[in-house]
Order: C-alpha cells, then sequence, then structure tokens
C-alpha cells in the first residue's frame, strides 16, 4: 500500500512526499482509513510506528474542507491531549509538517509558562489545540476555550498518562467535549485500566493492535555492559571515546543522577546536556534544540522526557541506569531504530540492577548480546567471596550462656542446691 492509495488530499500527499514517506507503517495503514470513515479508534503500537500520523494525517484530511479559507474565523476543531511538553510540541511539528499547504493553524498549550501569549493565540483562532491536561481545563475554567464546534478528541500515550497520574483530568475533559465528536486513544501498552477509560467514553472503538509493547523493534541491536555502579561514568566515556559514539541519548533514573552524569563527561571534555522535570521549560527547550541541531552531542535525559523525544536517524540509546519497569527500557530504545532506520542500544547492569535486566529478558524474549571485554566488569572475586561466606552457618550468639551452662559441671554452678534436692523439686503447675 502507498499513501496515495488512501484517497488523501492533494496537499496533504505533497507534503508526505516532501518528508521522503511513500509507503505507510503499519498502524497508519490500518488506522487512517478507519478514522477517514469517522470510526473511534483505540491504537496500540511500540514507539517508532508512526502514531503520531496515523492520527494527525487523517485529521488534517477531515477537518481541511471545514476550515476553508485563510480568512476564514477559526474555531476549535480538533484537540490532542498529550502527557508532557515536549511531546505536545513534537506533535506541532507533525501537524505543522503535513498541513504546510493547507490553511490550518495549530496551537500547542502547556504550564509552567506565562499564559498570556496562550491566550493571545487563542482569542486570534485555532484550528488544532495540543495540549497537556492541566494547562487545558485551567484555560476552559477562565473561560478562553470553546469546544462547540470540536470535532476529534486525540488522547495520545494513554499508559504514560496513567502512569503519571492525569487519567481524571483526561476524563474530564472527555465530559467537556461534544458527544457527537470523533474520540482517537493512541497507547505503547493497553493495561486494564486503559481498557476501561476506552470503553468509558469511545462508542464501539476499532481495535488497531500492532508490534505491542512487550517487543522490541527488529531493527535496533542490542547489548548490555555488566559494570559495577560506581564504575558506571567511567564505561560510558571510555564506550563514547574508544567507539567514536557522536550522538546518543543516555537514560537515568533521577534527576540528581542526570546532572551528575553531565558532570563526569565534562571534567572528559565530553559536551551534554540534561534534561528532566527540575528544569524550566524554556531549558528545556533549549537543551532539545542544542541535541537536535548537533551542537551538543549527547542528551542526559530521565523517563519523564522519553516519549517526548522525537529525533530522526538517532544511532544510539545508553540506558545508563536500568529502568524498574520492563516496559520502559521497550520506550526507551524506542528513541533510536525510528521509521525503519537502524538504531543501536547500550545498557549497563549493575550488580543492585540484576533483578531489572532478568524482568527485562523476561518481557521481550530477545537475544541481547553480552559485550564481556571491558575494562571494569563486575568484581567477581568479592561477589565470590560475599557469597561464600552468605554460605557459610552463622554462630548463635544468643544462646551462648546456655550452652556454656549444659556444659560446665553441677560443681561449678552457682546454685546452692544439691542434685537430689533438684531432682525431688515439684513444680506448683
Amino acid at each position: 500500500m502507498q499513501f496515495t492509495d488512501l484517497a488523501l488530499h492533494r496537499s496533504i500527499l505533497e507534503a508526505i512526499k516532501e518528508k521522503g514517506y511513500e509507503t505507510p507503517t503499519e498502524i497508519q495503514q490500518q488506522a487512517i482509513p478507519e478514522i477517514l470513515k469517522g470510526n473511534d479508534i483505540v491504537g496500540c503500537a511500540q514507539t517508532g510506528t508512526g502514531k503520531t500520523a496515523a492520527f494527525a494525517i487523517p485529521i488534517l484530511d477531515i477537518i481541511h474542507p471545514i476550515v476553508g479559507s485563510a480568512k476564514k474565523r477559526k474555531f476549535i476543531r480538533s484537540v490532542v491531549v498529550t502527557p508532557t511538553r515536549e511531546l505536545a510540541m513534537q506533535i506541532q511539528e507533525n501537524f505543522d509538517e503535513y498541513g504546510k499547504y493547507l490553511n490550518t493553524r495549530t496551537l500547542v498549550l502547556y504550564g509552567g509558562v506565562n499564559q498570556n501569549p496562550q491566550v493571545d493565540a487563542l482569542k486570534e483562532g485555532v484550528d488544532i489545540v495540543i495540549t497537556t491536561p492541566g494547562r487545558f481545563l485551567d484555560l476552559y475554567k477562565q473561560g478562553f476555550i470553546s469546544l462547540d464546534q470540536m470535532h476529534h478528541l486525540v488522547l495520545d500515550e494513554a499508559d504514560l498518562m496513567l502512569d503519571m497520574g492525569f487519567i481524571n483530568d483526561v476524563k474530564k475533559i472527555a465530559k467537556l467535549a461534544p458527544e457527537n465528536r470523533q474520540t482517537l486513544l493512541f497507547s505503547a501498552t493497553m493495561p486494564f485500566e486503559i481498557r476501561v477509560l476506552a470503553d468509558s467514553f469511545l462508542k464501539n472503538p476499532k481495535y488497531v493492535i500492532v508490534d505491542p509493547v512487550t517487543s522490541t523493534s527488529s531493527n535496533i541491536k542490542q547489548s548490555v555492559y555488566f559494570v559495577e555502579k560506581e564504575d558506571k561514568k567511567k564505561l560510558l566515556a571510555h564506550i563514547i571515546t574508544e567507539d567514536n559514539i557522536e550522538q546518543a541519548i543516555v537514560f537515568v533514573r533521577t534527576k540528581h543522577g542526570a546532572d551528575n552524569v553531565v558532570k563526569s563527561l565534562a571534567k572528559q571534555n565530553i559536551t551534554a546536556v540534561a534534561i528532566h522535570g527540575d528544569k524550566s521549560q524554556s531549558a528545556r527547550i533549549k537543551a532539545l534544540e542544542q541535541f537536535k541541531n548537533k551542537n551538543v552531542k549527547f542528551l542526559i535525559a530521565t523517563d519523564i522526557a522519553a516519549r517526548g523525544i522525537d529525533i530522526e536517524q538517532l544511532p544510539i540509546v545508553i540506558n545508563y541506569d536500568l529502568p524498574n519497569v520492563p516496559e520502559t527500557y521497550i520506550h526507551r530504545i524506542g528513541r533510536t531504530g525510528r521509521a525503519q532506520n537502524d538504531g543501536k542500544s547500550i545498557s549497563f547492569c549493575g550488580k543492585d540492577e540484576k533483578t531489572y535486566w532478568q524482568d527485562i529478558l523476561k518481557l521481550t524474549q530477545a537475544k541481547i548480546k553480552e559485550v564481556s571485554n571491558h575494562p571494569f566488569p563486575w568484581k567477581d572475586n568479592q561477589s565470590q567471596n560475599s557469597s561464600s561466606n552468605e554460605n557459610a552457618p552463622k554462630k548463635d550468639f544468643r544462646n551462648k550462656n546456655k550452652s556454656q551452662s549444659k556444659n560446665s559441671s553441677s560443681k561449678n554452678s552457682n546454685s546452692r542446691k544439691s542434685d537430689s534436692s533438684k531432682k525431688n523439686k515439684k513444680r506448683w503447675y
């Protein structure tokens, strides 16, 4: 199937052609025709499979004749709800690229910044709003948002919104939208809570499930280094230098850890920038732009930012810290190997993370190469000594006095009673 077979508007097809796409991905082949028919959709596919285009392209095709000329008054026709600011901006880029020859106008709404520019843009009129839940509800309560002309409600990365505690806000937004809307729900995983959510406000949805998140992309070469926790910084600098890595995202578990990795790489004259929840919005945008433009080679990120990063032809993802949720591993390495490009993932596994790694292997069922030829392996001698010590029987110091009293003779006993009196002693019970 080609994009030309989907009966899309010629202006959209021209924009798709300019991006170099000819054949839709599997999620796009299944979802786009159903959306064009007006059906509600529940789409499940792993990251990097083109989920954003799967709803952006048909939405643009549907609202284009409604929007009309550029001079026509603007109303909010489509609302896309997403969990993070970075992901909202990535979605806006997709809408702008595919709709570059249309008269549609997009706007991103998110918190943490002054609302006045966003309010001014709403007053001027927009067709498509991409928003995080909190800021959208704030502006709606203030009377700056009207959904009377709304056609589409899109819930993107629904499972992440569930994890981040946004589901109640999502339900509020769904209640505010017109009942005759078309609702599209996309998620990388399909837990029970998401199915309940879909059943609550989608009407006879069509389920489109492609490459569930239990599998990793076949075009990503995966490897693991078993390394002592205190040697991870040295190993990271070693791999970057020895393998001549030009660009990579390095995932860590904590915000503090991200900042520490940046400082450690700086001592090795390796430029890196951190992105996490404690960074201001302007700092996060600047960090992403620097990384995309290759002014900074390495982006150190926490998992909150993981799904908001979409960089074409990103060569490598490094798991500096293993995630404690195995599905997160798939989301992380899904940043590379996108759009059918080849990618590579490198994981560091400390002794304290061995259980996490076993969970990842159990979920993915993947054969991942173990790299043992590196200067910072697990210290086997110490582990063997510790294990032997663990297996040795432990001395019981609690009954020390009792054992001594048993071994001592009655002559050495402190009791003044004779042995015969002890034998003939009558208990009161």
